[in-house]
């Protein structure tokens, strides 16, 4: 507790909402797939220990049969772990979150409860190489990148029912922004959300400062996907979209918002921690260790 202000960290290692392994061809399927789960635990042990209360949103690791309904990959288990991202929340009833995941998509849950508690007070950064607004039924069926469109508000109905809260498309900034899929960067026009490429905020923050200031908002929350960087620096999560943020750029933005504004929603995602999946497969096939 900060100055009376509660804060809790939410680890949610989903994975579902993610269709990658075609792009990490050098692991396993199955590995690839939940690769997230793994991420959001090396994310949880490698920040800071803080004064937070640590809470984790239980994630099914089961890969048995993914399968789409209403659009959308693995639509049950997302339906039910929503479910159980927002209860803990509710429980926990607190001031600010941080989120340390998995996919993007667990944003929609904290920032949804964040804008119901906040009504009409929240911007969002939305750091990432893609705007994230696709919709079930289109090409990708993966949520992850439906994350932005269902904190509008859009998308799957018994989804949007679920949340407690909306944000407003002129009070969303993607930041990063460099890849589009098909049709996207006309949805993203006609939703008139505004985008910043890695270029315009790689000298200083004033861009997304001057933003904020417009849109009267005085709390913020920020979604970090790792796929921002760029590879040529680190390669963190999926996305390998050259010409990204450098990792001193993203940490400055990042604390320039916390400075100038209230922040009371931080996510972490999209972690890919190719490595340490390969060590671990080395490692299970050891003598004494199993």
């Amino acid at each position: 507790m900060e100055n009376g202000r509660t804060t809790i960290r939410l680890v949610y290692p989903q994975w579902q909402g993610g269709i990658v392994s075609h792009w990490m061809p050098e692991l396993a399927p199955h590995d690839a797939s939940r690769g997230y789960w793994l991420g959001a635990q090396l994310l949880n042990m490698l920040a800071p220990a803080g004064s937070a209360k640590t809470v984790q949103v239980p994630v099914s690791l089961d890969i048995s049969e993914r399968k789409i309904e209403n659009g959308i990959m693995d639509y049950a288990i997302i339906v039910a772990q929503t479910k159980a991202a927002l209860a803990t929340l509710e429980v926990e009833n607190p001031d600010a979150v941080v989120t340390l995941g998995g996919e993007c998509s667990v944003s929609v849950p904290p920032f949804a409860y964040l804008a119901a508690k906040y009504p009409d007070d929240v911007a969002l950064v939305w750091l990432d190489a893609h705007p994230d607004i696709c919709l079930p039924y289109d090409e990708y069926t993966g949520y992850h990148a439906m994350a932005v469109t269902a904190l509008m508000g859009m998308g799957d109905e018994k989804l949007a029912q679920m949340l407690p809260g909306r944000i407003a498309p002129s009070r969303i900034l993607i930041a990063g922004l460099r890849s589009w899929d098909k049709g996207m960067q006309e949805r993203q026009r006609e939703l008139g959300i505004r985008g910043l490429s890695p270029q315009e905020v790689a000298r200083d923050s004033s861009a997304i400062l001057d933003w904020l200031k417009e849109t009267g908002a005085s709390k913020t929350l920020i979604h970090f996907d790792l796929d921002v960087l760029d590879p040529a620096e680190i390669i963190a999560g999926v996305g390998v979209e050259p010409g990204g943020m450098k990792m001193d750029e993203a940490v400055r933005v990042i604390n320039d918002i916390a400075a100038a504004t209230d922040l009371v929603g931080l996510t972490i995602a999209e972690p890919m921690p190719r490595l340490a999946i390969r060590l671990k497969n080395m490692l299970s096939k050891m003598p004494l260790l199993g």
